[in-house]
């Protein structure tokens, strides 16, 4: 008889040999018949080679023989460890779908709970794989168990307290319902796979049975009802997309609020003047230009990473500035000038978002104020708009600002916080006030024109005395900006001011002063 535990171990591997067919050839199969990779698979294409170290691999519900031998073995549908991405190391919580569907019959609740809790703990970024319920009940557990129980988020006080000491990140690779719906938006970045995904409360059989209507998944939750709603930041096209876009997102952010953003050295020339900054506003003001070209001259090259893609005109993203992180607020005026509602959210999240991880702000502002009309008051964009005002206002990482061209209005003012001391310049293309000229003259002169014998030519006059004293310069000699630069300035200005930014930061370290939300 040995003495050494040789047996021992060959059933350690014997099991996690068994735990590596997941639900099946079948089922393995079936995935990949609809395109999705599994699991395994999946966190073989994400984490760096060899990097990944699972824990409760042997997680799952076996049967044994008359002897005592396991026969067969059902590996839980949830695998999780540690891994690294891009060199930083991380923890995977990735869903099974292959093992019925990702749903609660089939999951082991203490093992999601670890990840959750590791991540926290250990203050490691955490990345959810989601694809089917995520460990959400089943009816099937009902009647198997012959009793039913009050619902409870497992482990939900961790997925809470991870938003704000953590980065999150969810991807939906495949039809997300229920409790991993929940666990989905419960991120910082929710990334959804075009024409795999879909994102829902709960699927097609129980809306057919709760409301009657009939709908397919993806008309249910697929992408035309994702893209613009808010609940998910971006939408790519592939799950090889979905990972690249997780490393760059976390190639921003620091390991947890106790730590700075990921500082580097600055590969890109802190002096870069761009000549195409000189004319990139026209000067005619009814023209709109194209903000990604700024982007991209101001910021460090090939830094700019777009963040919540909802928010219409409301550009949000993360780039660099001489190698430093940073949050990025602009507009794009091809696609409007005005705060909508779902802007307004955008804006939130990502000033959230650098408030949490101690992001420096910078606004490239050109802001025409609160989007007006029926539609608008329908959508709730005033308190959407005052909601991203107030975290602007409490936000405490330091603000800089470039105004573009407009600043209009209450969403104007609060698009940067400038009560506090901020660093400031508007470029010759400023214009700004309280309301636009155009509609405001009607207002504010309606009894002058209302006995005017030519009241369009009464307009016109206005119009030209007011256009006379909105020169950009008659507010720099109040003092009004604090300067008035050459667009071209304005990379270098910015590469000064993120070194002074950052001096401030480690001050901030910690939980931010109020708990994040999704």
């Amino acid at each position: 008889m040995t003495e050494d535990w040789t047996s021992a171990v060959e059933e350690i591997e014997r099991r996690r040999a068994l735990a590596a067919q997941l639900g099946g050839p079948d089922k393995i199969a079936r995935q990949h018949s609809s395109g999705r990779r599994t699991v395994r698979e999946r966190i073989d294409r994400l984490a760096d080679p060899g990097s990944f170290q699972e824990i409760g691999a042997l997680t799952g519900f076996g049967t044994y023989g008359e002897d005592g031998s396991l026969d067969t073995v059902q590996p839980a549908n949830f695998v999780t460890g540690t891994a690294r991405v891009h060199g930083r190391k991380v923890v995977l919580g990735a869903d099974d779908f292959t093992v019925r569907g990702g749903s609660g019959d089939a999951m082991i609740y203490a093992k999601q709970i670890y990840s959750e809790q590791l991540a926290g703990q250990y203050r490691l970024p955490l990345i959810r794989l989601l694809d089917g319920a995520s460990g959400g009940g089943s009816v099937k557990m009902a009647a198997q168990s012959g009793f039913t129980y009050v619902p409870v988020n497992p482990g939900w006080d961790h997925v809470v307290h991870n938003l704000s000491t953590v980065p999150v990140v969810a991807a939906c690779l495949g039809p997300v319902v229920g409790l991993g719906a929940a666990r989905a938006v419960m991120s910082h970045l929710c990334v959804f796979v075009d024409g795999l995904a879909q994102l829902f409360v709960a699927g097609p059989p129980v809306v057919r049975g709760g409301t009657g209507e009939q709908v397919s998944k993806d008309e249910l939750g697929g992408t035309d009802i994702h893209r613009r709603n808010g609940s998910v930041e971006r939408v790519v096209t592939s799950e090889d997309e979905a990972f690249t876009v997780i490393g760059q997102f976390l190639s921003y952010l620091p390991d947890s609020v106790h730590a700075l953003p990921p500082a580097t050295a600055g590969a890109d020339p802190a002096d870069r003047r761009e000549e195409s900054l000189l004319s990139a506003v026209p000067r005619d003001p009814r023209r709109p230009y194209r903000i990604q070209p700024i982007l991209d001259a101001v910021f460090d090259t090939g830094s700019v990473f777009r963040y919540a893609e909802y928010g219409g005109a409301t550009v949000t993203a993360l780039a660099r500035l001489d190698g430093h992180p940073v949050g990025v607020l602009a507009t794009d005026p091809y696609r409007g000038g005005t705060l909508s509602a779902t802007g307004a959210q955008a804006l939130t999240r990502l000033v959230e978002l650098c408030e949490t991880f101690h992001l420096p702000i910078v606004s490239l502002t050109d802001q025409a104020g609160m989007t007006i009309g029926p539609a608008a008051e329908r959508a709730g964009t005033l308190r959407a708009g005052a909601r991203a005002i107030a975290t602007v206002y409490q936000a405490r990482v330091p603000q800089a600002e470039v105004i573009l061209r407009r600043v209009y209005g209450v969403g104007g003012a609060g698009i940067v916080n400038r009560h506090r001391v901020h660093r400031g310049w508007a470029w010759p293309s400023g214009d700004w006030g309280s309301l636009p000229t155009k509609g405001g003259i009607e207002a504010a002169f309606r009894a002058e024109l209302a006995t005017s014998p030519d009241p369009a030519a009464e307009i016109d006059r206005i119009h030209a005395q007011l256009s006379a004293i909105a020169s950009p310069f008659r507010t720099a000699e109040h003092f009004g900006v604090q300067d008035l630069i050459d667009p071209r300035d304005t990379r270098a200005l910015l590469c000064d001011w993120v070194h002074d930014a950052y001096r401030l930061l480690p001050e901030l370290l910690g939980p931010p002063a109020w708990g994040s939300r999704p």
